[in-house]
């Protein structure tokens, strides 16, 4: 049969993870043609960190407008900064809109996945012990897989109910109680607001003041909402300027925006009454080192009789509260650990083993890195979406891009009947040198800060350091030179500079 009357190469394709990147990436293959699909989820629905996130007071710090698929744009957001049950909700619209749900086995999580050699296969298993195949496997475990618990003498000795922010447990009762907030990031900025207002106390446990900005976040009024719903150019032309705006501001190379940030930034520390909770509540570091957070009622929070910030480093958890290092223990009831994720870690986060059976750990052994993100040399027909240096703007807008390169890399296996198609190791580290080199010209990611964004080796492996524009430019194209192939009769294409 000619090239040209090939036919098609039947795929059978695993997505592991049923949140944003695994949503897009099912309905981007649905509409190339891919059929044969198995969406993977630990969860019992789709969501992601959506599903998992449901403390309160949590919401999204992309405005709204910008925070849903450009292909799926949605033009009714109660408020310029969507909350946690709203965004799940468009989540579960898109499966169900585009006959996602069956093609999803929810409780289903994968614990690890190995590379056949031989049959040019995946070999993926599941928490219950099942064994699946796949051709193709789309990883979109993202950044916020496993969350992280801090490393405190004496945590699992505490006798009262203990949960981490992303298992909130929603049948205990805090009204009442004496809570122990462990972190002061992101969630925890959302969540303590809301806390106070049913606890008898609370006591925060900083390690390092963050940046936290004020937000333009009052609900659209019935007006509004009528003429996003009645036009959709109205949605579009706001959908587009807060693109441009967050497009912009994503290098953090304007001295006099940062410095315009950083004074917004002091002077809604302003609110809080203490002086002395002023300065402690003041940030070190400079703004954008970390992750800059927004709330309109945290710093007024501080004003409330209940809320105590401790600065003191803690020494030790007890059975019955947290001692600090100055010998004070405050006795608790309830112990909320609001520390985040180990975001570096990526697909590393289960057992993934390539070629020759080598662990994807050990060949990310000074850290994650990917051709854009998505292919690791040595892990054929494997495509990550929101993988490592992916992080920045609006992730939905980043996923798009992602998942648009996967899908043409998956079309051209099955078009041109290949058994493999791998990223060859000289254009990754190639680019990842590149990457690395414009991170270290951002200069405020460059301060100490103990941000998430560094792995244990010092390198910076989430954050893209250009546009959201930039990346689409970069994954608009397949880059056919970048890869090695193995055609299903058994030829490998040479890399570049050998003779075939």
């Amino acid at each position: 049969m000619s090239a040209g009357k090939r036919r098609r190469r039947g795929l059978r394709i695993a997505i592991i993870g049923a949140g944003p990147g695994g949503l897009c990436a099912a309905i981007q293959l649905q509409r190339a043609g891919f059929e044969d699909y198995v969406l993977l989820e630990k969860a019992a629905g789709v969501g992601g960190t959506w599903f998992y996130n449901r403390y309160p007071g949590c919401a999204c710090d992309i405005p709204s407008h910008l925070y849903s698929f450009s292909f799926e744009i949605k033009r009714d957001w109660s408020r310029p900064y969507a909350p946690q049950p709203e965004i799940l909700a468009y989540m579960e619209h898109c499966a169900e809109k585009y006959g996602l749900l069956p093609h999803c086995r929810f409780g289903n999580g994968v614990q690890g996945a190995r590379w056949n050699e031989d049959g040019a296969r995946w070999t993926l298993a599941l928490e219950g012990g099942e064994r699946l195949e796949a051709d193709v496997v789309v990883s979109a475990l993202g950044m916020f897989n496993e969350f992280a618990w801090p490393e405190i003498e004496g945590l699992d000795s505490f006798q009262g109910t203990r949960f981490h922010t992303a298992r909130w447990d929603w049948d205990h009762d805090l009204s009442g109680e004496r809570i122990g907030v462990i972190g002061s990031a992101a969630s925890a900025v959302q969540a303590v607001p809301e806390i106070v207002k049913q606890a008898e106390q609370v006591h925060l446990f900083q390690r390092s003041a963050n940046w936290v900005m004020p937000k333009a976040d009052e609900p659209f009024t019935s007006e509004q909402l009528e003429a996003f719903r009645g036009d959709p150019q109205a949605a579009l032309s706001v959908r587009q300027e807060i693109y441009q705006q967050v497009d912009g501001g994503m290098t953090f190379s304007d001295p006099d925006a940062l410095a315009k940030l950083e004074a917004a930034g002091l002077a809604a520390i302003e609110v809080v009454k203490d002086p002395e909770l002023r300065r402690q509540l003041r940030p070190q570091h400079p703004f954008g080192c970390k992750r800059p957070l927004l709330s309109n009622n945290y710093y007024a929070a501080f004003n409330r009789p209940n809320l105590e910030l401790v600065t003191e480093p803690i020494a030790r958890v007890t059975p019955n509260g947290i001692v600090t290092r100055d010998g004070t223990e405050r006795q608790l009831d309830t112990l909320i650990c609001a520390t985040g994720f180990s975001a570096t870690k990526y697909l590393s986060a289960i057992d993934v083993r390539g070629r020759g059976g080598q662990p994807i750990d050990e060949a990310w052994s000074d850290g994650a890195r990917a051709y854009l993100g998505i292919c690791t040399a040595g892990f054929p027909n494997l495509f990550m979406i929101y993988g490592p240096n992916t992080n920045n703007g609006s992730i939905l807008e980043m996923i798009e891009g992602q998942v648009d390169y996967a899908v043409q890399q998956i079309a051209r296996i099955a078009d041109e009947g290949l058994a493999w198609i791998d990223v060859r190791p000289e254009p990754m580290e190639r680019y990842n040198e590149e990457i690395q080199q414009a991170i270290s010209r951002v200069a405020v990611w460059q301060a100490d800060c103990n941000g998430y964004y560094r792995t244990p080796s010092g390198r910076i492996v989430t954050q893209w350091p250009y546009s959201m524009s930039e990346f689409r430019k970069r994954t608009a194209h397949p880059d056919l030179e970048a890869y090695q192939i193995l055609t299903l009769a058994g030829a490998t294409t040479p890399t570049q500079g050998e003779t075939p």
